[in-house]
């Protein structure tokens, strides 16, 4: 199956961006990366600029078993519930797409997504 993931950080981005993409292909061999982009925070208060990119892979995996992986890669960068409050976000894996199906549809619209998948040719 073809996934499309989104990565994202407001706090150690390059280290948290780089960890990202390393954990990401021991996981996934063949995975692409579209280039990091820097953007401003969606309905945050806190004012730290985000580093995001958009990612593609095949996996036998199921998506539920490619979502664990993912949240494992988040803690690893040290991502805990008790940052959400303080608008931090280490690091944010986010599965996109499983196959054809998009799965967070807000997110698929937002500008570094759309450029990540043009970028991937996947639009």
């Amino acid at each position: 199956m073809r996934y499309v993931v989104s990565i994202g950080s407001n706090e150690h981005r390059q280290e948290n961006m780089r960890l990202a993409r390393r954990r990401l292909g021991e996981c996934f061999t063949d995975i692409r990366f579209s280039p990091e982009e820097e953007t401003a925070p969606l309905r945050l208060h806190r004012s730290c600029m985000f580093s995001n990119q958009v990612a593609c892979f095949h996996s036998d995996l199921c998506p539920e078993d490619v979502r664990i992986r993912l949240k494992n890669i988040e803690r690893e960068a040290g991502r805990c519930p008790e940052d959400k409050p303080l608008e931090v976000v280490k690091l944010d894996v986010d599965l996109l797409m499983c196959e054809d199906c998009v799965l967070k549809p807000e997110d698929w619209k937002r500008a570094y997504v759309q450029c990540g998948l043009k970028y991937l040719n996947i639009l």
